[in-house]
């Protein structure tokens, strides 16, 4: 086991530059100086906030239609405040994603969760519509964020050799509430009526929030380094020193941090538009898209077409949930694994020894084939969604024929491919722009989101013209074009990529 010198302190005093002592060899120092337990717990904390968000969006799933009659207003009004919700999901991290890659994880966490915590006390008093829409959006604005900050998180403590796992138990973690969020919503709907979901929420965040002051260390590599500077905010040093001095990595002088960014907010935007980014993202916001619009459907045609109730309705949603954490755990893996194999034959090759110290984040150099080590199984995946789509939409058309086991099966397959394919989306981007993380999951978070939104508040209208099964046709030859943003990423993304690396 390794062990860490005596002294885990930095050796100069506040106020000193790291320059003032003789630098040591650029392999004897870390990438990180988070232990692997230390990973962990960080992991399991960005995992539980990123649940926040999942919660706050599923567990409103099977109380649409009670929402609607309480409100006494029509089920597509209700449905805008999913639309709504998506919306502010979008554009959220695109704040919250360059505050939180200049100013801190740490702080930015909290501030994001007091604006989340009093939304869900907000909506657990609504009287009117106008107030449930309003308020699902400010806590849209508080916990959308969750995951760019999260994926910043992992960006600023892992190499690319580790970054698939890490990412796959952090997406098993955003997805526990697709899983679970639909049974407890249609529970607590059911039994105490709708508001018990946000009053439940509430008291989640606000136990959450205790643990987080307590337990999350700032991560940012512009304030802290890797990890083994302490920064000059007390907000920010607490409980990273613990951590300093708790670690079993191998450091004895802190790193100069990072340099300092300036807050960019369109920052995420221009990655959107980029030529590095745009085609693979345009490409998962329509698969994303075709997903929740399967999923917001879901709740309105079971009741209508098989008449089941609140609880069945929340219990119906388990197969899409587990599927969603079935892909992102065996993706993680399936990614690491990849991704030795392809550098260790890239290194052969090349007749390259690997990287001295293993720690540096672009040890691999730009000629590495990313796209093909990240990419290459997404196809699989796509095809698989499309078919499960169609599968879903052609037999809940016909509920006198066809048992509601099949179409509810069918959204364990679209779970399983759509969040698999989201990963390995997610990691590729974190790869490219490994020094803007958090705003490049922003610009991913920003097109998915608003690519559902208008998914969402167009698909009954489009059941109800259309037929389900025509509809959801029409939704899966939109997928299979937007193949072509994939073909794309794979033809020119190296290149691409070599020429952003060039002007950094």
């Amino acid at each position: 086991m390794i062990t860490k010198v005596q002294n885990q302190q930095p050796p100069f005093p506040h106020g000193t530059s790291a320059a003032t002592f003789p630098p040591p060899e650029a392999a004897e120092q870390p990438y990180s100086i988070f232990d692997k337990r230390q990973k962990a717990l960080i992991v399991l904390i960005i995992s539980v906030a990123a649940t926040f968000s999942g919660f706050a969006s599923n567990v409103y799933f099977p109380a649409l239609p009670t929402i609607a009659k309480d409100l006494n207003v029509s089920i597509e009004l209700v449905n805008l405040t999913v639309t709504s919700y998506l919306i502010f999901q979008g554009i959220a991290p695109s704040l919250w994603g360059p505050i939180s890659d200049v100013k801190g994880r740490r702080i930015t966490y909290c501030c994001t969760f007091v604006v989340f915590l009093g939304a869900c006390i907000g909506l657990g008093e609504a009287k009117s519509y106008a107030a449930v829409l309003v308020l699902r959006c400010l806590q849209s604005t508080g916990s959308a964020s969750t995951i760019a900050i999260g994926s910043g998180v992992i960006g600023d403590i892992t190499t690319r050799d580790e970054r698939g796992g890490f990412m796959g138990i952090f997406q098993a973690g955003l997805l526990v509430p697709v899983a679970v969020g639909p049974i407890i919503g249609g529970a607590l709907a059911d039994r105490l009526g709708w508001r018990a979901i946000f009053w439940f929420l509430a008291i989640y965040s606000g136990v959450f929030v205790v643990s987080l002051i307590l337990l999350m260390p700032e991560t940012l590599r512009s304030v802290v380094g890797n990890g083994s500077r302490i920064p000059s905010n007390p907000i920010a040093r607490y409980p990273l020193v613990v951590y300093q001095r708790t670690s079993r990595v191998k450091w004895d002088v802190a790193t100069e941090p990072a340099a300092r960014k300036r807050i960019d907010l369109v920052g995420p935007f221009r990655i959107l538009v980029s030529k590095q980014a745009a085609p693979v993202i345009v490409f998962l916001a329509v698969y994303y898209a075709v997903w929740q619009m399967s999923i917001t459907a879901m709740s309105t045609l079971l009741e209508d077409r098989y008449g089941l109730g609140e609880t069945e309705i929340g219990l119906s949603f388990i197969a899409n949930g587990v599927g969603s954490m079935v892909g992102t755990l065996v993706m993680g893996k399936v990614l690491d694994k990849d991704y030795g194999r392809i550098k260790a034959r890239y290194e052969a090759q090349s007749n390259s020894a690997p990287n001295a110290d293993g720690h540096g984040d672009d040890s691999d150099g730009n000629d590495f084939p990313l796209e093909k080590a990240r990419l290459r199984l997404v196809p699989i995946f796509a095809l698989l969604q499309c078919a499960s789509i169609t599968l879903f939409g052609w037999t809940i058309q016909y509920p006198q024929k066809v048992h509601m086991a099949v179409p509810i099966v069918s959204t364990f397959i679209t779970g399983w491919t759509a969040i698999a394919t989201q990963s390995v989306i997610m990691t590729y981007l974190v790869d490219v722009f490994h020094d803007r993380s958090a705003a490049a999951s922003a610009s991913l978070n920003l097109a998915r989101c608003l690519f559902a939104a208008a998914g969402t508040s167009s698909v009954m209208p489009m059941v109800n013209a259309l037929g389900v099964g025509l509809a959801f046709t029409v939704c899966v030859v939109a997928q299979l074009v937007a193949l072509l943003g994939l073909a794309v990423q794979w033809r020119f993304g190296a290149r691409w990529r070599r020429e952003l690396e060039r002007r950094r």
